[in-house]
């Protein structure tokens, strides 16, 4: 899955990254949501637009007028979300949900647009992820908050499957890093168990060729990376795509 797009120059989370992305082979991306003091929802991680673009400022605190007219890197512009599913009307996407402010807007495109089978609904805040599965009128894909995540890892080498199920409902993939801190997250027996459960488990992220060979000899379903380039090279080798 490529990681806020395809860009070696800085141009994370621009149409141009996703585009990139596509054109190597891709149909999953993944992709940040904030919004605008106006409540216009924007492809974007960071809550500031500091750190790569030429303006600065808190996305949540400014209008569109002014969000839309900073560049990712000096010249690419922001995409809308609305903008973003337009561009790419053949892709998948991995939504992670940043702000409280982007939750309706997103349910109400999903809906709009029937992209319940094309969209997983990804946050590091379980409120706004349920949030945004509240408000839809057909399942989507979804991968479970951090404490949600926190009590799957310390719960379920322990109690029955059924009520691990139950824990996990909603969720359809674990998207983790391979290791936190010095535990491993990723083994051989943790996919399995996740598989046990009909979980699909996704490794953020990786961005060396060995490692991502590694993480698919251990069973995962899907890796992010910043190196869509390098992992659609691994793909190939391994006979996963032509």
């Amino acid at each position: 899955m490529a990681h806020r797009g395809f860009s070696q120059g800085g141009l994370e989370n621009t149409l141009t990254a996703f585009r990139a992305a596509l054109d190597l082979g891709y149909s999953y991306v993944e992709t940040d949501i904030n919004t605008t003091a106006d409540g216009v929802t924007v492809v974007f991680h960071d809550s500031t637009l500091d750190r790569v673009t030429d303006q600065h400022g808190v996305i949540s605190q400014l209008p569109y007028s002014v969000v839309s007219k900073a560049r990712i890197g000096g010249r690419e512009p922001i995409a809308t979300l609305a903008e973003f599913f337009a561009a790419l009307p053949t892709a998948r996407f991995n939504i992670d949900v940043k702000d409280q402010g982007s939750v309706v807007p997103l349910a109400e495109l999903i809906e709009e647009r029937g992209l319940h089978d094309r969209v997983c609904v990804a946050s590091f805040s379980g409120k706004r992820r349920r949030a945004v599965l509240s408000r839809l009128s057909r399942p989507v894909a979804s991968s479970p908050g951090k404490w949600h995540l926190v009590a799957y890892f310390c719960l379920s080498p322990w109690l029955p499957a059924p009520l691990v199920r139950l824990l996990m409902r909603q969720v359809d993939v674990l998207q983790i890093p391979r290791r936190l801190g010095r535990h491993d997250l990723v083994t051989a027996a943790s996919v399995r168990r996740a598989h046990g459960l009909g979980l699909k488990v996704h490794v953020w992220t990786i961005d060396e060729p060995l490692e991502m060979h590694q993480l698919f000899d251990l069973g995962v379903d899907g890796i992010m990376t910043d190196r869509a380039d390098l992992l659609a090279e691994v793909m190939r080798q391994r006979g996963y795509w032509a």
